[in-house]
């Protein structure tokens, strides 16, 4: 009965904060999760058979729906965008590999905590952006940047992690299977389901409504498939999205987000990610989450910054773009536990040690975009 009952009240204390002081709705979801993983009510726990899947096909929901609204016909028109995301990413890596040095951390921990720090999280992002209704220039760069920077973040975990089993075992082949392997066969899976069901789409003649029901039954096909071959299912569903929009195939506003089921599978992304944070490790490594944060932070602001006139925008978007940037922690712990489930050791250890980091993120991240894209005037709103 735990489950049920958390995501109700996480449900409900989601709609009346924001209702009374316009927080996000998955910042109360994850809210309701650490108090839940602090009281450890039974069946709260990642060792509950088939939860970690179901978490999966929760952010491949959102993966997918990031990677539809990818337009790379804009990075043909404008390459400063998708070279700002490349160089962002780099410098990003090196700042908190440098930061990370400055706590006595382990060379494996600090490469795997900077590869972590890439990543922007989606499903925070794109919940914000679509609970906002938001459209514009930093909604879209944000998006686009999200999507570069999760790209980028499975890049390099996956080459650490071949790294480590070469390391560790001698094996090239073991390690290769762990790095290139993986990239190359998720992203292949993922686009031959994004030509495969436009195609499908069309030779049926479905009827709009049903496109949506047709995309999440394609994203649990494709979390499954990459499950039992050992992929990564996320970077799967982004590529499979990003085909998708280029085989023309439209979904409505009102199909994005995958409706109630929708809804109902980030309430629980968000309150598991949660409860999977050790309270025990929290006071562990507060000054390490602090300066961590900082430095990943100033970061992507500095770089947006600096980018923005080349880019097409202006210092004050690029600051707005940056910030919006701040959420990261759903889409690193999944990622952590997929290395972690595929035989990873150091991944445990890694998340105890950002334990702290990841709860600030997850808590305040979405609040953070939420505030950049209504001063960007671009949400629903701003716009009335």
């Amino acid at each position: 009965m735990a489950w049920p009952l958390v995501l109700l009240l996480a449900w409900f204390l989601g709609e009346r904060l924001h209702e009374a002081a316009n927080i996000p709705r998955v910042s109360s979801y994850v809210a309701v999760g650490l108090v839940a993983s602090l009281f450890d009510l039974p069946g709260l726990t990642d060792a509950v058979p088939g939860l970690p899947f179901l978490a999966n096909v929760a952010l491949s929901l959102i993966l997918f729906e990031l990677g539809y609204r990818i337009h790379l016909r804009w990075f043909r028109h404008n390459p400063w965008v998708l070279v700002l995301g490349l160089v962002e990413s780099v410098i990003t890596f090196g700042v908190v590999y440098v930061v990370a040095g400055w706590f006595a951390l382990p060379t494996d921990t600090r490469l795997i905590i900077a590869a972590l720090s890439i990543s922007a999280s989606p499903a925070g992002i794109v919940r914000v952006a679509n609970e906002l209704r938001s459209a514009g220039q930093v909604t879209e760069r944000v998006l686009h940047l999200c999507a570069i920077n999760c790209l980028l973040s499975v890049l390099a975990l996956k080459l650490i992690v071949g790294y480590w089993y070469l390391a560790n075992s001698g094996d090239l082949v073991l390690a290769a299977f762990g790095s290139v392997h993986v990239l190359a066969t998720s992203v292949a899976v993922g686009a031959l389901l994004g030509v495969a069901v436009p195609a499908l789409l069309r030779a049926q003649r479905i009827e709009e409504r049903d496109v949506t029901l047709v995309f999440a039954l394609a994203v649990v096909l494709l979390t499954t498939m990459a499950y039992g071959l050992k992929l990564s299912p996320l970077l799967a569903a982004l590529a499979f999205g990003i085909v998708a929009r280029e085989r023309r195939v439209h979904l409505t506003n009102a199909q994005r987000g995958f409706g109630t089921a929708g809804d109902l599978l980030t309430l629980f992304l968000f309150v598991y990610i949660a409860a999977l944070l050790d309270w025990s490790e929290l006071h562990t490594g507060v000054w390490l989450g602090l300066a961590l944060i900082a430095a990943r932070t100033a970061s992507k602001v500095a770089c947006n910054v600096a980018a923005a006139r080349l880019s097409g925008s202006t210092e004050r978007k690029g600051l707005l773009t940056g910030l919006a940037l701040t959420p990261m922690s759903a889409f690193a712990i999944l990622l952590l536990e997929q290395s972690r489930l595929h035989g990873f050791e150091p991944a445990r250890q890694v998340l105890a040690t950002l334990a702290f980091m990841m709860l600030l993120q997850e808590l305040l991240g979405p609040l953070v975009t939420q505030r950049a894209l209504k001063a960007a005037a671009e949400t629903h709103l701003t716009q009335e």
